[in-house]
């Protein structure tokens, strides 16, 4: 029997269209860079330009889409119509679904209180932004306009100030800026996130950012901080004021700004009422953590917590223990919540298509630029306009000389084409003055008439006059735009909402006597790992267990309370206090510090300082031979700082660092085989922590500074040879004898 044949498998039919295209279901390799480039490099630039990052008058692209929608309905001035009814018509502009819309018109408006001077006046309920629980009503059931201070976004949209582009399928134009008349673009607070960059801007206060336009149109070397104040949130709040970290904000974009919550203590019913938060948190979020640390244990002042907003405004009520000190709790839950708060600046703009991060010098001054150029194209459009008027009236003046020629050139021509060449050829004028001619009504064929129309003239002369002027004279465009500012503020300005602390006090201490104090033993071991024992364990156990290949590095007595100090590789210090880590015993590894206090990736602890009141200073010996000598107080910090950079010198390695609390002499060997004793004292003390120090050990070619040990009589016989009257010297060669048998190179 013949063995059947074995069916190959069959050809995946595919459709018509797809049979058609060339290469159509076959897998073809590609580089993965051409990858990126061709298909995420597009959406990449699209969200960059086109959504995320807004522009130098302060808005998105899906914010200029809705509000030009509500201008075009007439919403400036009208009566308010159905939100839903708005995102439709926006949709003509806007692609995107009806729910983003409507999401970006209830952040724009007046009910939800996400903005300083919001651009919607809004009936129905918009939701709150310090609220994550309170969502908005559909569109359908709220209603809204603009608003008035919207007026100064479109003031001269129609006079050729901007341009405009088509809309995403042609049938429309919308613009491409709008020409405000103050500088929006800090003003309103500004956030998004794009591809590979972001943009989040703090709102200022109008009144205090006018005055600094006004100053730096006048000035360049105008002072903003003479008049500016800081950011102004429109939930309110405190703001802690830090001069250097403001003034980084100034001049580069970046910072960030510490915003308290307000309270106040009501006595009679012993409870904290907060009726303003940072704008960077929620309600919700400020009292889960309150609740979170209630629960674990770590505030025990509080009986009750709840939320009373209401339509006043926030409230959130907290009902303390009989006993309690508001004061210090209110300190310790601004460490512990988010009732304090930081608002990161990345003042990330778009100016002609390109993403720049500036500060607010230089973002006033480009709204300065933008702003020049609007109202140089406003003065140019009007000067046509009056050109084009007065070109008119001129016709109209010859036609004064002889109204009875120009009725008896109307009649006597026969065909009704010819009536404007006869007028032209008649009265000497062109085609244009001869076509108004031409239309004026039989009314208006009397003297009086045409003398008010003549009369007219002169005025337009005048004003073309003065127009011209304005175009060629930069100073009266700026006196324009200064007067605009001063007209803007006297509308629209309001006083600050938020409280400005210029002396922040950082609280109350945390209370101490919460944590149990006791001597302790510390351990830190070569490898970064750190025990806490107690005397007692410390007496019952063995030998100290320990990693492959480690050993004790330091051993020292202290206290539960004492601050450590933990140097790193990468020329960080990470601050901890003794009670951070769990008792533990000889027996055990111990914690990994790099792991404990989230050092970063590939960075490791080298060195361990335990300190109580920071008094001594911290030696650091370079492989380039020179050594310094910090002051330990420069690094305590009155805020409750974990982390701190530049805690020494990155010129050169280190070869080893000390912790001392007075001056000695220390044992310095480098790689070439000399040796050299050298007292401390001629190290002058430096309160910069990353001080490059000074010269100590000079050294041979390609010779570095190999191993450094405080110096003790028994290491070498003769020690006077390495001892030297000056520094830096180089040392001397150990001769034979003057080794002990342990120092070897």
């Amino acid at each position: 029997m013949a063995p059947k044949k074995k069916k190959e498998p069959k050809a995946a039919k595919l459709p018509a269209s797809a049979a058609e295209i060339e290469n159509a279901g076959v897998v073809m390799e590609q580089k993965i860079t051409d990858t990126l480039e061709t298909n995420y490099m597009p959406y990449a630039m699209s969200v960059i330009v086109s959504r995320a990052i807004p522009e130098i008058d302060g808005f998105k692209p899906a914010h200029r889409k809705l509000l030009y929608t509500m201008y075009k309905m007439g919403l400036l001035s009208g009566a308010k119509t159905k939100s839903a009814n708005i995102v439709g018509q926006t949709m003509r502009l806007n692609p995107h679904g009806d729910a983003a819309i409507y999401e970006t018109m209830v952040r724009l408006s007046r009910g939800n209180q996400a903005l300083l001077h919001p651009y919607v006046d809004s009936k129905g309920n918009f939701g709150k932004a310090y609220s994550r629980d309170m969502a908005y009503a559909a569109s359908r059931y709220t209603e809204a306009k603009l608003d008035a201070i919207a007026a100064e976004l479109f003031g001269d949209i129609d006079r050729d100030t901007v341009d405009f582009v088509d809309n995403y399928d042609g049938t429309m134009k919308e613009p491409t800026l709008f020409p405000v008349s103050f500088p929006s673009v800090l003003v309103n607070s500004n956030i998004g996130i794009a591809v590979g960059m972001a943009s989040s801007i703090c709102p200022f206060n109008l009144r205090e950012l006018c005055e600094a336009t006004i100053g730096l149109l006048r000035r360049k070397d105008f002072d903003v901080s003479s008049v500016m104040s800081g950011p102004d949130f429109p939930g309110g709040g405190m703001i802690l004021y830090q001069p250097e970290e403001m003034e980084r904000i100034y001049r580069t974009g970046r910072g960030s700004v510490r915003v308290r919550s307000r309270w106040k203590y009501d006595r009679e019913n012993n409870c904290i009422d907060v009726t303003e938060i940072p704008p960077s948190t929620t309600v919700e979020a400020i009292i889960d953590k309150i609740v979170e640390l209630v629960k674990g244990g770590k505030i025990r002042e509080i009986a009750d917590i709840r939320d009373e907003t209401d339509l006043s405004g926030l409230k959130i009520t907290l009902d303390l223990k009989r006993g309690t000190d508001p004061d210090k709790l209110m300190g310790k839950l601004f460490r512990m919540t988010p009732l304090e708060d930081a608002f990161s600046c990345n003042f990330n703009v778009l100016i002609q298509g390109t993403p720049r991060v500036m500060g607010v010098y230089e973002l006033i001054q480009e709204w300065s630029a933008f702003r020049t150029e609007c109202v140089r194209r406003r003065v140019y459009f009007d000067l046509t306009k009056r050109r084009e008027k007065l070109h008119l009236l001129q016709g109209l003046e010859r036609i004064l000389l002889d109204i009875d020629k120009a009725v008896r050139i109307v009649r006597e021509t026969e065909e009704e084409a010819e009536v404007v060449p006869n007028l032209m050829i008649g009265f000497g004028i062109d085609e244009i003055q001869a076509e108004y001619v031409a239309e004026i009504k039989l009314r208006h064929l009397n003297r009086e008439y045409i003398l008010k129309r003549t009369d007219e003239t002169s005025r337009l002369k005048d004003e073309i006059r003065e127009m011209e002027e304005i175009l060629k004279d930069t100073g009266k465009v700026r006196e324009i735009i200064i007067s605009e500012l001063r007209e803007v503020m006297k509308k629209y300005g309001q006083p600050r909402r938020c409280i400005v602390l210029y002396e922040v006090e950082d609280g109350p201490a945390p209370e101490e006597e919460d944590r149990p104090d006791y001597p302790v033993n510390y351990f830190f071991t070569k490898e970064g790992y750190f025990k806490k024992i107690t005397p007692q364990s410390l007496r019952m156990s063995g030998e100290q267990k320990l990693k492959e290949g480690d050993e004790v590095q330091l051993a020292l007595e202290g206290v539960n309370s004492a601050h450590l100090l933990f140097f790193t590789d990468r020329c960080q210090v990470y601050k901890a206090r003794g009670w951070d880590f769990d008792d533990t015993k000889a027996s055990v590894l111990g914690e990994y510090v790099p792991a404990k206090l989230g050092m970063g990736p590939d960075e490791k602890a080298v060195f361990m300082a335990v300190t109580q009141d920071y008094s001594g200073f911290m030696l650091f010996f370079f492989e380039n031979g020179k050594a310094a000598k910090v002051e330990l107080s420069s690094y305590a910090t009155k805020t409750n700082r974990k982390k701190l950079v530049g805690a020494y010198s990155d010129k050169s390695p280190v070869a080893a660092m000390f912790q001392a609390g007075e001056d000695g002499e220390y044992l310095m060997e480098s790689s070439g085989g000399r040796m050299l004793i050298a007292h401390t004292g001629a190290v002058a003390v430096k309160a910069t922590k990353n001080t490059q120090g000074v010269a100590v050990m000079t050294l041979k070619k390609n010779a570095i500074v190999a191993r450094v040990r405080p110096f003790e009589e028994q290491l070498i016989g003769n020690p006077h040879r390495f001892r030297t009257k000056t520094l830096p010297a180089m040392g001397a060669f150990p001769r034979e004898g003057d080794l002990g048998e342990q120092l070897t190179l």
